[in-house]
């Protein structure tokens, strides 16, 4: 009898032990989760850091309803401009209506560039848009006088434009001829076109504002034939050729003292 009792003790303890076992065993921790949560937020990160700059540069264009309204908004930043880099304000605000379609092209809307300036060595914002070839790369700017000031920069820092420096800075059909002269445009109605714009909107004006000098436009126009722009692989000689002039005769006419001559420079070619 003793030995059942002993028995029924023992297997009770055996019992009540694997009970507690059972009861106080550890569950899993749950890193799993938070692993996962952590890595999603990680990923999130590297996200936005990646995102292209276009969509991380706020663009608040102006909504320009016709060229009058572009020149009233943008014939002040022009003048700045031209009192900084000497370059004509009729001039740069032609250009930025032609080539910004009076500031509702795609390039102007969305990305507030008004010129078709393209990347190069810019390391800001971008765009993509079609022009010579599908999907060339443009800058992106948050503000339009931003693109002005590029424009500037543009003409100022690059030699083959130095000649159009040494005209006056109210001489906007001398600007235009040298622009073309100097390859900024491939159109050959360009010089055109630009003069056109001054003189429909009388964008001359605002060049007056800043040089306070006499407008060249009551003077008498010299015919076309008169005056040569320097072109790309122009000399002296080949110029003198082409007009039937001797080389110290464009010299004299033109007060020079060599033969250095700059691309884009007006050259007179007949007394």
């Amino acid at each position: 009898m003793k030995q059942v009792i002993v028995l029924l003790l023992v297997v009770s303890v055996l019992f009540s032990c694997g009970s507690r076992k059972r009861k106080y065993k550890p569950s899993k921790p749950k890193q799993k989760t938070e692993h996962v949560n952590r890595k999603h937020s990680e990923k999130s990160e590297e996200i936005n850091e990646d995102t292209p700059a276009e969509s991380q540069v706020e663009v608040v264009p102006k909504a320009v309803s016709s060229t009058s309204e572009y020149i009233q908004l943008y014939a002040p930043i022009a003048v700045e401009e031209m009192k900084f880099y000497k370059i004509p304000a009729s001039i740069t605000l032609a250009q930025g209506i032609l080539e910004s379609g009076s500031g509702r092209g795609r390039l102007a809307a969305e990305a507030n560039n008004h010129f078709g300036i393209k990347c190069h060595d810019w390391t800001g914002a971008t765009i993509h848009h079609d022009d010579d070839a599908d999907q060339e790369c443009f800058r992106k700017y948050k503000d339009a006088k931003y693109s002005y000031r590029d424009h500037s920069l543009f003409l100022t820092e690059r030699k083959r434009y130095s000649g159009l420096f040494l005209l006056d800075m109210d001489d906007y059909k001398g600007w235009a001829k040298g622009l073309r002269a100097a390859g900024y445009a491939t159109d050959r109605k360009y010089p055109e076109k630009l003069i056109s714009l001054i003189e429909r909107y009388q964008l001359y004006t605002y060049d007056d504002e800043v040089t306070g000098n006499e407008p060249k436009r009551t003077k008498a126009p010299r015919p076309s034939h008169d005056v040569h722009f320097v072109e790309k692989g122009d000399t002296l000689y080949s110029i003198s050729r082409r007009y039937n002039i001797s080389v110290k005769e464009l010299q004299e006419l033109n007060r020079l003292q060599g033969t250095t001559i700059s691309v884009g420079q007006e050259l007179v070619v007949k007394s």
